[in-house]
């Protein structure tokens, strides 16, 4: 490993640059072992570090080691040559480990190998935390004694970093204690009163699942693309006796055929070129909770005849393989398509349409619930509001008129998309039309006429914007027209020349 003079130097200068640019602690010491591996030559590296509370020493990162070697590879105090080293806190020198017995090789990375073996203890403020170790080839005493040495330097280079590993390790199991707090909280997120809406046929949809959410029966959630049906399937699983399993979706239509049947029951290592493991499919994934088909219309022949048998016997085979598996999961599908008119067209399997249609539960398109468009389009200003700090406060008449008059062929995932841009558009607190897409804004609500195939010309955008500042304008000062004209600095004249082009009646807004 000793080479040339300046090696060393150029080590730890290479980890110095890496402790002043890199902030996350275990991918540093990734990029530390990297350098060691690239600049020393070592065959194999190590970093331990001691778990907060106990005497157990555990592999944080590690080169030349596979995931499960490194799982294996945890450590007691005083335990073999790495536990001698935290115990002492005195570094080790093993000069063949295969001539070692106190070696214990826990990781079972080396078998039958000549290699030293270097150990040196990571102390912070006088309390050894952790270890770095490595192996390199056989060498003379005088060799491993100096890589020792610099082995030790890296050690104190590191040791106020690897002391903030041990401040994550404490965070991570912390955060498992907030786990459970955190499942309270989806729960609440996700009770049907949290979805937004208040008109009668969503009221209806709310009273469909709370009639369904406690029992196993399959759902099938019907409604254009946008409405709003995976947020009702989570609604239904978290209102259910399952909330404390799995919630695992899938969309169906995003999946090649060639990968859905993998994608859902899993496949065996080799089963076909690519399948290098074994893989759980989502059914096993779901085991316990509630698995849910998104775009089930999507799923070709060979595929729906797999899922009918999965439905009726709660059992299947893996890709490849020919053991059986049973699954307890509660399925709830989706989908934007005509079943029906796919049945008759013979692309989508008629039993396996009844056995998914035991409750089915049809979403509204936004444009039949137009009582709640302004209901989720405050809903969605406050979300992102605080999503990206802004502090905007209202929509303007013209905006909400403009939202009011427009088809929403995207539901209601268009109106959030469209909210979030003109959260992020606004420069003085308010939503106006102009801040809104070109689309609403040549809508019907704007009386200017119909969007061009290239987006709103620039006659448009300016008609929409005047009739915007008017309108503001007439409502402020209560359809008084000279006042609009002083507030604005021109003429009556003028105004009521743009009144009548723009077809606005001052009258409505006394």
């Amino acid at each position: 490993m000793a080479g040339k003079p300046n090696m060393e130097l150029d080590v730890l200068y290479r980890i110095s640059q890496a402790l002043a640019h890199q902030h996350d602690i275990s991918a540093l010491l990734a990029e530390v072992l990297d350098i060691m591996e690239t600049e020393m030559g070592m065959s194999r590296g190590t970093l331990t570090l001691r778990q907060p509370g106990t005497d157990v020493f555990v592999i944080e990162a590690s080169r030349g080691l596979t995931e499960e070697e490194k799982r294996r590879g945890q450590y007691q105090l005083g335990e073999g040559i790495t536990g001698r080293v935290a115990k002492s806190g005195k570094p080790v020198i093993v000069p063949d480990i295969s001539r070692e017995p106190g070696f214990l090789n826990l990781t079972g990375s080396r078998r039958n190998v000549r290699l030293a073996f270097l150990c040196v203890p990571i102390v912070y403020r006088h309390d050894v935390i952790g270890t770095i170790s490595i192996d390199r080839p056989v060498a003379s005493e005088k060799e491993l004694k100096k890589d020792q040495y610099f082995l030790q330097l890296v050690a104190n280079v590191l040791a106020e970093a690897v002391a903030g590993i041990r401040e994550q390790i404490e965070e991570r199991s912390n955060l498992l204690a907030e786990n459970i707090r955190l499942r309270q909280e989806l729960d609440d997120r996700y009770r049907p009163g949290n979805i937004v809406g208040n008109c009668s046929s969503m009221r209806a949809v709310f009273h469909q699942i709370a009639q369904v959410a406690d029992s196993s029966a399959t759902v099938l959630i019907r409604g254009e693309t946008g409405t709003g049906k995976e947020l009702v399937a989570k609604a239904i699983h978290h209102a259910s006796s399952r909330r404390q399993g799995p919630f695992i979706g899938v969309n169906c239509a995003a999946l090649p055929e060639n990968l859905i049947e993998s994608e859902l029951f899993g496949h065996e290592k080799g089963s076909f070129t690519g399948a290098a493991q074994q893989r759980k499919g989502r059914f096993e994934l779901a085991n316990g909770g509630t698995l849910f088909l998104d775009e089930i219309g999507d799923i070709s022949p060979a595929v729906q005849v797999r899922l009918l048998r999965v439905i009726q016997e709660r059992e299947f085979e893996r890709v490849g393989g020919n053991q059986t598996i049973n699954v307890n999961v509660r399925l709830i599908a989706a989908t934007s398509k005509n079943i029906e008119e796919a049945i008759k067209q013979a692309r989508f399997r008629e039993d396996l349409y009844y056995r998914l249609n035991v409750f089915p539960i049809h979403l509204p398109p936004l444009r039949e619930r137009r009582a709640d468009i302004i209901l989720l389009a405050d809903h969605f200003l406050q979300k992102y509001n605080a999503v990206h700090h802004k502090a905007v406060k209202r929509i303007s008449t013209p905006a909400i008129n403009m939202m009011m008059m427009y088809h929403w062929p995207g539901n209601v995932r268009e109106l959030e998309n469209c909210m979030e841009r003109a959260v992020l558009s606004v420069t003085d607190g308010v939503i106006h039309g102009y801040t809104l897409p070109p689309s609403l804004q040549t809508s019907e609500a704007t009386h200017t006429g119909i969007l061009p195939k290239d987006g709103a010309s620039l006659k448009t955008m300016l008609a929409s914007y005047e009739r915007e500042l008017i309108v503001d304008a007439l409502k402020k000062f209560r359809g008084n027209v000279a006042a609009v004209a002083r507030r604005l600095g021109t003429t009556k004249r003028i105004i009521h020349y743009s009144i009548r082009s723009l077809g606005i009646d001052p009258r409505h807004y006394k």
